[in-house]
């Protein structure tokens, strides 16, 4: 399940609606109507008959329902078991309605042409959902997969989701909090406190199974620690050490021929190799490879310049089994003293993280 996967691709649109006030009622100090199913009626002019209109799940992309839009009107009817986010699109394309869906009985008004500023109304769920918008709506740039998080903005930013999460232990839209807070923070010893913080029923949904994964990831090599040490053979037979590499920045980066992700983050690799390896910076791969042949043809046809290590055990392989990897891609980026600093930068990110570094 690739959960917060919109989220982390599509940061602004979770913006829907995020300049309705909630109602003088705080949101926090009302019982949830509790009810089997939902309805979903909405009116949204600007919309031609026949508009398709779909009920997308947030977290993964999956389409749950489709309609049609009949003199602007369409209407969805379901139920759920875990409250989630979901996105209404028409005709498949962007601009989209985002909303927290329960087991309620939801309107929506708006019009084509401002789709962000749509009212909706009879969920207190969705209300918790506009008031997490509205917290998080300063931040946006902080959670773009370029951005650079400067120490006052970050420490900020945590601030107001952690005290979100205070504020509704027992909401659905407050695992989408710790998420940000992970984010920005990269703290996993906060993520844990506060997810332990959630009520039971909260903890149970499958947003929250996600952050428990996070959180034993977190603890799994943990940032500010100096990375062990490890050698195996490169292509040549030679034995070659991370400690060799003492006083570069490296990446450590995980990842084998066979692997489709791998070779499709290979060219951004490359590019900040060759961007930054005068100034202090190198790669180190380690090959889940099983063969010899695969592994060196992939390097040369990737351009891989840097040095490659690999036991040619595959998911056996002894470095890989040291640092507890079971997926790939993965990387660490460690400074000179050896000090882990960041893991699984990729694309922007990682050529925005070595610019901080390496001006």
């Amino acid at each position: 399940m690739k959960y917060f996967l919109l989220l982390i691709l599509l940061p602004g649109f979770l913006m829907a609606q995020n300049k309705v006030k909630p109602k003088k009622n705080s949101p926090s100090e009302i019982t949830i109507a509790k009810s089997d199913s939902y309805v979903i009626n909405g009116l949204v002019k600007g919309y031609p008959d026949g508009t398709v209109v779909d009920l997308i799940n947030g977290y993964n992309g999956t389409p749950e329902s489709s309609g049609i839009v009949n003199k602007g009107m369409f209407s969805f009817k379901g139920n759920v078991t875990d409250p989630g986010l979901k996105i209404i699109v028409f005709n498949k394309n962007p601009p989209y309605i985002s909303l927290f869906l329960d087991n309620s009985n939801i309107i929506i008004t708006g019009n084509k042409d401002s789709l962000e500023k749509a009212l909706i109304t009879g969920s207190v769920l969705n209300d918790q959902f506009i008031i997490f918008n509205n917290t998080i709506n300063p931040y946006l740039n902080l959670f773009l997969p370029e951005a650079d998080i400067d120490s006052l903005s970050g420490a900020n930013a945590s601030k107001v989701l952690e005290g979100f999460v205070k504020k509704y232990p027992s909401s659905y839209v407050s695992p989408l909090a710790i998420l940000r807070h992970f984010q920005v923070s990269n703290d996993g010893e906060k993520m844990d406190a506060l997810y332990n913080s959630l009520d039971a029923q909260i903890k149970a949904a499958p947003i929250s199974q996600y952050i428990s994964q996070q959180i034993v990831e977190a603890k799994k090599n943990p940032l500010g620690v100096v990375l062990p040490d490890f050698t195996q053979l490169d292509t040549s037979g030679n034995a070659l050490s991370l400690s060799s590499l003492k006083g570069k920045y490296v990446l450590v980066d995980f990842w084998a021929s066979w692997c489709g992700p791998c070779r499709q983050e290979n060219p951004n690799l490359v590019s900040a190799f060759q961007r930054y390896k005068n100034k202090n910076f190198t790669v180190l791969g380690v090959s889940l490879d099983k063969a010899k042949k695969p592994w060196m043809d992939a390097i040369k046809m990737d351009n891989l310049t840097w040095p490659q290590v690999s036991d040619l055990k595959g998911w056996q392989n002894a470095v890989a089994q040291q640092f507890q990897i079971y997926s790939i891609p993965q990387n660490f980026l460690v400074d000179p003293s050896g000090k882990l600093i960041a893991k699984n930068l990729r694309g922007a990110a990682l050529d925005q993280k070595l610019a901080s570094l390496l001006k």
